[in-house]
């Protein structure tokens, strides 16, 4: 156990999801085990010894957006709904604890509201979150809510402005030192066609990789695949994509076997997509400023309200396609694969990006880098044009 608490604490940092050496981690073995900051370590022990779990991590978000989220929330909110789709499918809404509600005994709070829910935010501390079964889920569960703040935050500034002192000068830091340039440069791919499975194994790990390491996507979100004949090699349903040795199926088109049935939950997508296009390769993943920019519109008295489901248009990021669509087997496997064939990418709204290889991985993972690259031109364009003062401008995103 205490190698797995080292390994999510290594995550964590690699993913650059916390404050270094600012992670504490418990977990239930034969006794209990709370390794990392001590502070924190503590109140991860303190908060799983209230709860019928395994593990429990609490750590302060390398960003201090959770915390702005918070206090810019009015004193009564409870609360945080973000609404993507990572927020939707795992997380429902993350609870807020405010600091005097901390007062006295903090683990209580916070496992209190850990009994119903993933995640919390609590004021002063950071994020803490639990994993009922494994502790990669406590390690999923904050990536989560990370990656749920995140996104939330990007559209509150864009939208609203700063409210709190500080806020300007934290979000410059953020933009001049956290964002590192995107670029798919140093990267080693095999060129396509690939026909050997084991040649298509060992590239699917290494393009999987590559997107965790580029920050294309959070903790074990994302899917990827190729197709060779009749036959598509996907990623596994909540497989890790910098840990797919072994986690990858291969599946019959025509459905003559059962091993679809532990394959992503993208694999009709997919399926669709390769029928469609023509193309050998998709990979799926979720960079932030690509699901923020995908949740705007500037159409105004929508009767729409589920936007993430019910919008039957597609809008327009320049060149790039933005649809919506449930998960799963739900409208992704509808709405995407008619508008990815010309660009060879296509947003998906609050969920990312998908991208297509005509023959490899390398064109794929080219245009999801380019994809997020120019939603972050987008975003900072409209927020310099705003210059600070609340906008709802859309005027780059259109509808056809």
């Amino acid at each position: 156990m205490r190698s797995l608490i080292a390994k999510y604490a290594g995550k964590m940092e690699r993913d650059r999801s916390v404050v270094p050496g600012r992670a504490g981690i418990a977990a239930q073995d034969d006794v209990m085990l709370s390794e990392g900051a001590p502070d924190l370590s503590r109140l991860a022990a303190d908060v799983l010894s209230h709860l019928s779990c395994l593990g429990v991590v609490a750590a302060s978000p390398s960003l201090p957006f959770a915390e702005f989220l918070l206090r810019r929330a009015n004193p009564d909110v409870k609360t945080i709904v973000p609404l993507d789709t990572e927020t939707r499918t795992f997380l429902h809404d993350i609870p807020i604890v405010r600091r005097e509600e901390l007062a006295g005994n903090p683990a209580r709070v916070i496992a209190a509201l850990l009994s119903n829910r993933k995640g919390v935010i609590a004021e002063g501390v950071g994020i803490v979150a639990s994993g009922p079964v494994t502790l990669e889920q406590a390690y999923i569960h904050y990536s989560s809510v990370f990656h749920a703040c995140y996104v939330k935050y990007l559209l509150d500034v864009l939208q609203e402005g700063f409210l709190l002192p500080g806020e300007g000068e934290a979000f410059r830091a953020f933009r001049e030192t956290f964002l590192r340039p995107l670029t798919a440069e140093g990267l080693s791919f095999r060129a396509g066609p690939l026909d050997d499975p084991g040649e298509v194994l060992s590239e699917i790990r290494a393009a999987g990789r590559y997107t965790v390491e580029r920050g294309l996507v959070d903790s074990f979100f994302g899917n990827i695949s190729y197709r060779v004949g009749g036959t598509i090699f996907i990623s596994q349903t909540a497989a890790s994509l910098d840990e797919l040795a072994g986690c990858v199926d291969p599946v019959p088109t025509d459905n003559r076997s059962t091993t679809g049935i532990t394959a992503s939950s993208e694999l009709l997508a997919h399926r669709r997509i390769y029928e469609a296009t023509g193309a050998r390769a998709i990979l799926h993943g979720h960079p932030k400023f690509a699901v923020a920019m995908s949740m705007l519109c500037d159409v105004k008295d929508c009767p729409v309200k589920d936007c993430w489901k019910d919008c039957t248009r597609v809008r327009m990021l320049g060149d790039i396609p933005v649809v919506a669509g449930e998960i799963g087997a739900g409208g992704l496997a509808v709405r995407v694969p008619p508008v990815i064939g010309g660009p060879g990418k296509a947003i998906v709204y609050g969920h990312g990006v998908f991208a297509i290889g005509r023959d490899g991985f390398e064109e794929a993972f080219r245009s999801m880098v380019d994809v997020e690259n120019r939603c972050r031109e987008e975003y900072f364009r409209r927020l310099d044009t705003r210059g600070g003062h609340p906008s709802t401008s859309v005027s780059h995103i259109h509808s056809r």
